[in-house]
């Protein structure tokens, strides 16, 4: 009896601190994005590595393991391979997207009307540090661990994705409307849940990270591409 008293003591004693770890990471990561929407340009090539290193600190003494963040070394090999298959998948349905007229002006954004020199920087050095790095660390790593030792893989997938797409409600005001807001939302959280696949079948963070970056790095190449044809 006083065993079975034990466990569950500690049990809860672990619950609890779990609970806290998840509470501590969304108010740091709330922080962050006020940090980076409001302070000088380039913040995040700061903010985002350091906040990343945090995270996982955190939950390194919160008691998640490197496996269960996607970092362990056994998954490598396998998460690399996940990673090229995703960068080729993104690259083929961008490249298929830009050759319909109607859909190829959707890739024509402004602010990526980059030279190569330009371009390249900031698809290899500025979203991979200032984005991709924190937020797959956070959402894909850090949450997604503490979310599939609690639960289910599908309550896992759900929650970190639905953060995923919050996450960029801050970064779309006040430029877009309600709609617009609310459609980026819907299609950040759709592709949180591709990558936390990605995720859960390499067992690695990297497969994630290469999905991510060719969703977003590849995006910005190809729309400097396509403004220079223009």
């Amino acid at each position: 009896m006083r065993v079975r008293t034990a466990a569950r003591a500690l049990a809860g004693s672990r619950r609890a601190r779990v609970t806290l770890a998840i509470a501590a990471v969304l108010l740091l990561l709330v922080g962050t994005q006020l940090v980076i929407k409001f302070g000088p340009v380039g913040t995040g090539l700061v903010v985002g590595p350091m906040i990343a290193l945090i995270l996982i600190f955190l939950a390194r003494r919160a008691g998640l393991s490197w496996d269960d963040l996607g970092l362990g070394r056994r998954a490598v090999r396998r998460g690399a391979r996940w990673a090229g298959i995703a960068v080729v998948v993104v690259a083929a349905v961008l490249m298929a997207g830009a050759a319909v007229p109607w859909i190829r002006s959707a890739f024509l954004d402004v602010q990526y009307r980059l030279d190569a020199g330009s371009a390249l920087v900031t698809a290899l050095l500025v979203i991979p540090l200032s984005t991709i790095l924190l937020e797959e660390v956070a959402f894909r790593g850090v949450l997604f661990g503490f979310l599939h030792q609690r639960q289910r893989t599908t309550w896992a997938f759900g929650f970190s994705s639905i953060l995923f797409g919050l996450w960029h409600v801050l970064p779309s005001l006040p430029t877009n409307t309600f709609g617009s807001v609310a459609a980026v939302v819907g299609v950040t959280a759709l592709l949180g849940l591709l990558l936390c696949e990605l995720r859960r079948r390499s067992g690695s963070l990297l497969a994630a990270v290469g999905g991510h970056w060719a969703a977003n790095g590849l995006g910005v190449l190809l729309a400097a591409l396509l403004w220079s044809w223009t």
